[in-house]
Parts: C-alpha cells; structure tokens; sequence
C-alpha cells in the first residue's frame, strides 16, 4: 500500500475538517459544530491541515474567489461538501467521508487544468454530498495590489507582495496588505477587513461591505425580528435566544485565546439552550462556567488593556448592548459582561411576559431594523484596529463578535425558530 493510500484511509477514518461558514449559514454552522463533537472528528483551523472541507449554508457568489483559494491550499486528498439547511449536516458529512476514503482511479490526475476558470483546483474528491451540485469554483481568481511596482503578484497563499516603509520606531520595514476574513476560523461569517501590516501591527483597517447575495435571515435576532411584525413573543424566548448568543460569542473568543476546553463548554451551553434544556438543568453549569471564566487571572492578564473602548466614544458611535454596559471598555470588560447577561438570561427562560423589542435588547443592542447593532460595531473596528498587534485584533474582534447577518436583514423573510 503506497503512502498515498494510507493517508487516504487514515482521513476517511477521522476526517479534519475546515468548517466554512457563508452569510446567512449560522444554523448550519451550529448543527456542524454539534455533530463534529459527536463524532469526535479534528476540526482544522486551516485549510492546510484540512482533508474535508464543509461549507455551511447558502451559496454567495461574491465569496466564491475566497472560497477558491481556501480549497486551493487545501492539500491532497481532499472533498468539499456543502450543507444548505441544518438538517443535512450529517448525512452531508457522512457522503464526504465516503468519498474521502474512496480509491481514485488509475488515470486520475491532481493535476487538473490550470488558469482559473471552472475546475482547476478541483480533483475527483470534489463533491457537494447528495443531490447537491457545487457551483462554488465560478468566479475569477482574485489578486492582491499594493501599489507598487510588484503589481499583481502575489506570495503563496494569495497574500499582495510587501512594499516598504517607515515603522513607528522609525525603521524601515515591509508593509503586507493582507485581508482578515471573510473565512478565518471563530470570525463573524462574511466580515472582511483589509489591514495594511508592518511587523505583526495593523498600520491600517479597511471594511468590505457585506458580501450577500440576498437579504440574510439574522439566527440570533429572529425573535426580535419576530416581535417587531407584531408577533407575540416571550420574554423568555427572547432570553433563551440571547444567552445563548453570548455564549456562542464566549466559545469564538475563547478559542481565540487560546483555552480550547472551555469554548467547548461554552458551546456545549449554546446547544442545550438551544434545544430548550429547563432553566434547572443549565443554570449550575452556567454559574460555574462563568465564575471559572470570569476568575481566571491568565485569561484576564492575556487580554487586559486589549480594544479598549470607552461607553462615551461607544454611546457616540451608535453602540447599544454588552458593549457599552461593559465598565472598563477593553476585552476582559467585555467578556465579563457577557458572563452576567448569561446567567442572568438563563435566570429569566421561564419568564411569560410578552417581549417588546424597543425594551429588551437584542445579543448585541437595541433592535433596529433600520440600523441593526452590529452596524455600529462594525463601523468602529478600523479605528479600534489601527495600531495593534495581529493577536490583539482578533481578540478585539472576538469580544464585540459582530453579526454581519444583520447587516444585510433589513426587512427579510424571517424564519421561524
């Protein structure tokens, strides 16, 4: 048996598989990260360590050069599947395993036809599971520009060449213009930032518009949506809904800071809340996750002093929610914050008055159709980015956790659920 074989076998045994979330994806994304625990398979965190890619709810056209690259760098052997609904998430991984460990034929070549255009990445293993057709190659490749004479070259990986220039200390150092999303592992669905770096420091942040191709239906702001059309709903709906928010934004952040464990726990909460677990059964857990959370003096001391925002510049920039309530303005306020909205929430599932959405806010701020939450936090990201290390964006990012969902939800169709 040639290596080839083995490694084919071992990854169909336990696939690593990269979890690509699109606009308006976060129930699949949810029901994914569910049965990957389940099934105890590796998730990657890049496309380099991955041999299954998943790509996780509807199709965008404007993310399908993004979504080339990722499966470019992604090495032999190799599927990508793709799940439209929660529901298909498992027969979905199931038909990419298969596929993974199935032999490839003896004319068979890697090798496919280069140039862009439909397909060259693609080998055999391509698939997008049953009854499904992968329309995710169209769309030309994209290439990086600085600005300078190198013009559209690009390194590996589809980062812009360097271009040089003076840092704060006054030396002279190369500038890589490099874009942040919209695919990184535990960032919001589709949010892009394009970062001008110097060392490992973000000398400038520019923001993508939203890329959706169609109005998406906001998961976590469904029963404010709901309400707001004049449907009756509960408080403590609307409370079940909102914990569970912030601890899916807890499980991001605390993946980005590097304490896998307890972002398993967190979302482990996210899906018991999800799948109406009584107040009962959840609230010890609760209350001892946040005072493990909340108490670590490593995770506080990681990420002390790190996006710091104050509730004057936030309130002046439109921000409602954790954000603003959050006393100390930095990363550990943040996260704080969400703890006590947590065991709070879980504390009210059992609530029966009716929700009035211009009252009780949404997981991140006062519900406006018009002028959703995460538009104003969004907006303040360049500004807070400029001037910090890699690692401390990403932790910055993590803690206001943006929707980009409701970017693009004004006025939709909204699901039940």
């Amino acid at each position: 048996m040639g290596l080839t074989a083995v490694l084919t076998r071992a990854a169909a045994l336990r696939p690593r598989v990269l979890l690509v979330t699109m606009p308006g994806g976060t129930p699949v994304r949810l029901a994914a990260e569910k049965e990957l625990r389940s099934r105890d398979w590796l998730s990657a965190s890049t496309p380099a360590g991955a041999d299954l890619m998943l790509v996780a709810g509807p199709d965008c056209s404007r993310l399908h050069p993004a979504l080339d690259r990722l499966w470019q760098d992604t090495p032999r052997p190799r599927v990508r599947v793709r799940a439209v609904a929660a529901d298909e998430v498992a027969s979905v991984l199931e038909a990419g395993r298969a596929r993974l460990g199935k032999p490839k034929p003896a004319w068979h070549h890697d090798d496919g036809p280069k140039g862009g255009g439909h397909g060259g990445e693609h080998d055999s293993h391509d698939s997008t599971g049953p009854g499904r057709s992968d329309d995710d190659h169209a769309g030309p490749s994209v290439h990086g520009h600085t600005g300078n004479d190198h013009g559209d070259m690009e390194m590996p990986g589809g980062l812009a060449m360097a271009e040089q220039g003076e840092d704060r200390d006054g030396l002279t150092l190369d500038r890589l213009h490099v874009p942040l999303g919209p695919f990184l592992a535990d960032w919001p669905a589709g949010l892009t930032l394009r970062v001008v770096l110097q060392g490992d420091v973000i000398q400038r942040a520019d923001l993508d518009e939203p890329p959706a191709d169609r109005p998406a239906d906001p998961f976590w702001s469904r029963p404010w949506l709901r309400a707001a059309t004049g449907e009756p709903v509960g408080v403590g709906e609307a409370a079940r809904r909102r914990a569970a928010a912030h601890l899916d934004s807890l499980g991001r952040l605390l993946s980005v800071a590097g304490w896998p464990a307890e972002a398993v726990t967190a979302r482990r909460l996210r899906d018991d809340l999800l799948e109406e677990a009584p107040a009962s059964a959840v609230l010890p857990r609760v209350e001892r996750f946040a005072r493990r959370v909340g108490r670590s003096r490593t995770l506080y001391w990681l990420t002390r002093g790190v996006g710091l925002l104050s509730a004057d510049d936030a309130r002046a920039a439109g921000v409602t929610g954790p954000a603003v309530r959050a006393v100390g303005g930095d990363v550990p306020a943040r996260y704080r914050q969400w703890l006590t909205d947590v065991v709070h929430d879980v504390r009210q599932l059992d609530a029966t008055a009716v929700l009035v959405p211009a009252a009780q806010e949404s997981p991140r701020g006062r519900w406006d159709a018009e002028r959703p939450p995460s538009a104003a936090l969004v907006k303040l990201l360049p500004r807070l980015l400029v001037g910090a290390e890699l690692g401390a964006a990403r932790l910055t990012v993590a803690s206001l956790d943006p929707d980009p969902d409701e970017l693009t939800a004004c006025r939709p169709t909204v699901a039940r659920g």
